[in-house]
C-alpha cells in the first residue's frame, strides 16, 4: 500500500501563499473534483497528494507533521530559506539530514533527505 493524500486546514485566505510554499517542495497544483473545488486545493508531486482543506478556525498541530523526502536536500532548503522560511535543521536519526519548517498557514513540515531504513 502507498499513501496517497493527506490532509491539512487552511485558512481560504492562506491558499496562494500555500501553493508557493509547497511548489518549493516541488508540489505542483492539481484541479480537485468539481464538487470539491470550493472546499479545497489540491497540490500534488509523483501521485501523493496534499488537500489542503478550506475552512474558518484552521486546526494546526503544534509538533504533529508532513514528511517529504527531498530530491535534493540542499538545494530545497536553500530554495525555502531563499524564499523566508526559517529551516530549523534537527538531529540526524539515520544518518540523514533533516530539518523542519512551518506553512504560511502555520503546519509543519519535515524535509528529509532520505528515509529511515526498512
Amino acid at each position: 500500500m502507498t499513501l496517497q493524500h493527506t490532509s491539512l486546514e487552511i485558512r481560504r485566505d492562506d491558499a496562494d501563499a500555500e501553493l508557493r510554499f509547497w511548489a518549493l517542495l516541488g508540489f505542483d497544483r492539481v484541479e480537485a473534483p468539481s464538487g470539491l473545488r470550493s472546499r479545497a486545493t489540491w497540490v500534488a508531486r509523483n501521485g501523493t497528494h496534499i488537500h489542503l482543506l478550506h475552512a474558518d478556525a484552521p486546526t494546526v498541530m503544534p509538533r504533529g507533521h508532513v514528511a517529504i523526502l527531498a530530491d535534493d536536500y540542499d538545494a530545497t532548503v536553500a530554495r525555502l530559506r531563499d524564499a523566508g522560511f526559517d529551516v530549523q535543521p534537527d538531529e540526524e536519526f539515520w544518518g540523514a539530514a533533516r530539518a523542519f519548517v512551518r506553512t504560511p498557514a502555520g503546519h509543519r513540515v519535515e524535509v528529509m533527505a532520505a528515509p529511515p531504513p526498512p
